[in-house]
């Protein structure tokens, strides 16, 4: 995969402004980002051979075929097509997996998708954790009942007595994301937030309050990708995939291992290595954030500070603009927006960043972007470092 490296480039992005949006498909919404991320670039339907979608979870509007379904929908015949769902990180691998055909000869242009509208669904909404099935490994958890944020509970609570952490570190991750937001017109949520604040909310299962998890909103996105050559001639600045990794481990969390590490360790390693960049090169990072446990998780598997040190890197600041890591600068999935897999807004803002264009806070001079997301319960994770 190191062949890949700066061999492709985004040159167009759309996120879509919609937090709420009773009524419309979600292949409407994801129409209208591709045709926007398409203009952005200078390019049209006509010229997209290449198209990634996984669209067959919950509010998504697709089902097992959801590349065809959508191909369908939009009137694009790609020769090449990419449907890998491993949760919340799939539209990352996708941008490795593309820079790879792209790199290959096998794509010229290719289009990546999202969007979902869990508000207004009409079906209803799982009440437990998706991973945990009456056969295979999940027969073993399921007689406990465990909800999807349980189990992310569960990593948090095992933080806190392996290695001491604070629910007020933990708070300190959204009330960051909080900030940003506050100057990003399109986020959901607006307004200080305090840790106090944080920590009066509602406990949602223990430790994790209200505000320690992420919103439910509609919405959707897309992005364009080509090669590094034809780039060149379009009409905005290219920003290159450097690096990239991805990795899977398990399905249950009762078989995370003691330390809490998750597949991060695999696909951050995988990605600097490819990108011959160090962790002080990077000048901004989006992490995914379906809780505050889950960025900081990242932070450690990923190097940027030692196991169990997380809250310690949290709570001093490293988070905020003018931090050593600026995370997060749209307000992430805390404050922003979440459909389901936000890993594609993680990409779209890591690109903005890179172009000068954040509409909330922006990382002055940025040339190179981490952007990071999992899948499941910690089951997967992809790892893009983008450059300009």
């Amino acid at each position: 995969m190191s062949g890949i490296s700066n061999k492709a480039a985004i040159v167009g992005l759309h996120e879509s402004p919609l937090r709420k949006a009773p009524g419309v498909h979600p292949f409407r919404i994801m129409m209208d980002s591709v045709n926007a991320a398409l203009g952005d670039a200078g390019l049209t339907v006509d010229d997209v051979d290449g198209l990634c979608v996984a669209s067959g979870d919950w509010a998504e509007g697709g089902a097992v075929e959801s590349v065809t379904e959508f191909a369908d929908y939009a009137g694009i015949t790609p020769t090449w097509f990419n449907g890998t769902d491993v949760g919340g990180c799939s539209y990352i691998v996708h941008a490795g997996h593309a820079a790879a055909a792209i790199a290959t000869g096998m794509a010229d242009v290719v289009v990546i998708t999202y969007a979902a509208c869990p508000r207004w669904w009409p079906l209803d909404t799982p009440s437990f954790d998706p991973f945990v099935l009456p056969a295979g490994p999940g027969q073993f958890e399921l007689p406990y009942d465990p909800t999807l944020i349980s189990t992310y509970a569960l990593m948090a609570q095992r933080h806190i007595s392996e290695y001491g952490t604070k629910s007020e570190q933990l708070a300190e991750i959204a009330v960051t994301f909080r900030r940003h937001a506050d100057h990003n017109p399109q986020a959901k949520m607006h307004g200080p937030l305090t840790i106090d604040d944080v920590l009066s909310s509602p406990m949602v299962a223990s430790p994790l309050h209200k505000f320690d998890c992420c919103l439910v909103t509609d919405g959707g996105g897309a992005i364009v990708m080509t090669s590094a050559e034809r780039a060149r001639d379009l009409r905005r600045k290219p920003v290159y995939l450097t690096g990239f990794g991805s990795a899977v481990r398990r399905t249950q969390i009762s078989q995370i291992p003691e330390d809490l590490s998750t597949p991060a360790r695999v696909s951050g390693k995988r990605a600097f290595d490819m990108a011959g960049l160090g962790h002080a090169d990077i000048d901004v990072a989006q992490l995914y954030d379906a809780f505050t446990i889950t960025p900081l998780l990242a932070l450690e598997d990923l190097g940027f500070c030692r196991r169990g040190e997380g809250g310690d890197f949290v709570s001093d600041g490293n988070l905020g603009i003018g931090g050593a890591l600026p995370c997060n600068t749209d307000g992430g999935g805390l404050s922003s927006n979440h459909p389901g897999k936000r890993g594609l807004f993680a990409l779209i803002e890591g690109a903005r960043q890179l172009r000068s264009e954040g509409p909330g806070v922006q990382v002055e001079n940025a040339e190179t972007a981490l952007v990071h997301g999992l899948g499941g319960t910690f089951c997967a994770s992809a790892t893009a470092i983008l450059t300009v």
